[in-house]
């Protein structure tokens, strides 16, 4: 494995967000990360939440230097974003792999844009579940963890792209606990980019959005917080409701819920859905909405 010649093609992404936006709350205003190139022309791909709402977006080379660019698009289902460096960047696009290929217990290495690596493993290609109303059919997720995972590059040992870090989680495993990092595959990235690129999203209409933050307890989905302002907001939505019903059928955990709301139709979708309150059953008809309505977009450069 060349992880000097991996590294070259692994820059830092740094992006400021304005102080009103929709995310400047939960995700702040100055976001720092990493990104790789995916073209020879500056392409750059990083993880979604680095970018969102941006105004000014960085990117730092490992020689030192800093080019300007633009955050292009940003896919909600998949997390991945698209950065467009405004000057040369003179370095050399990561290959991209087969991520449905890539095998539990195969060695991979994580680098971020200041060329610091990890060594590590594939420990499981799973479902995955987000609080933030988000879902991967099958993430990866390798051990040990890199610290700084957001939007770092994962390689194979023919130094191919992976994917791309997304969260640091831990695992519990024979009384031991240990760090991992989630990991969007790369193969999601294909059948999306050219839209990507010339729409800056996805040709297809987007997915009915809450605004419910939540988490599963024992197989059930519990509301932690819900987005101000947000359709779930408006609806009355509570911390600490319990749902257990999507119009006819029962909510088998937080994949099941989310499954059974985007099945409702497109954004805009009334959402009937049963709750849990203090010990009290109650129904509410939420209003689903885009959620890319909410955010910022990028300023044309």
């Amino acid at each position: 494995m060349d992880i000097e010649r991996i590294s070259r093609s692994v820059v830092a992404v740094r992006a400021t967000i304005p102080e009103d936006a929709f995310t400047a709350g939960a995700l702040g205003t100055r976001r720092e990360g990493s990104g790789i190139v995916i073209r020879e022309n500056g392409l750059v791909l990083t993880i979604g939440y680095l970018i969102t709402e941006a105004e000014d977006v960085w990117l730092t080379l490992q020689d030192g230097r800093v080019v300007p660019a633009h955050a292009l698009a940003y896919d909600q289902e998949s997390g991945f974003g698209l950065v467009q460096a405004l000057g040369p960047l003179d370095l050399p696009a990561a290959p991209l792999g087969e991520s449905a290929r890539a095998q539990v217990g195969e060695p991979v290495v994580i680098i971020d844009g200041t060329g610091d690596y990890v060594q590590s493993a594939i420990v499981a290609k799973q479902e995955f579940a987000g609080y933030w109303e988000y879902l991967l059919d099958e993430a990866i997720f390798i051990a040990p963890a890199h610290p700084s995972w957001g939007g770092a590059g994962l390689f194979d040992a023919e130094g191919t792209l992976l994917g791309i870090g997304s969260l640091r989680l831990q695992m519990s495993q024979r009384n031991e606990v240990t760090d991992i990092n989630m990991v969007v595959p790369i193969d999601i990235l294909r059948p999306i980019l050219d839209d990507l690129l010339n729409r800056g999203e996805i040709d297809r209409e987007p997915r009915p959005w809450l605004g419910a933050f939540s988490a599963e307890s024992e197989g059930e989905v519990v509301v932690m917080s819900v987005a101000e302002g947000s359709p779930a907001a408006k609806a009355g939505l509570k911390r600490g409701d319990v749902i257990s019903e999507i119009r006819d059928g029962e909510v088998d955990g937080l994949a099941d819920f989310y499954r059974k709301v985007w099945s409702s139709g497109p954004a805009g979708a009334q959402i009937p859905m049963r709750v849990l309150r203090e010990g009290r059953e109650a129904w509410l008809r939420i209003s689903s909405a885009d959620r890319n309505s909410f955010l910022k977009k990028p300023s044309i450069q």
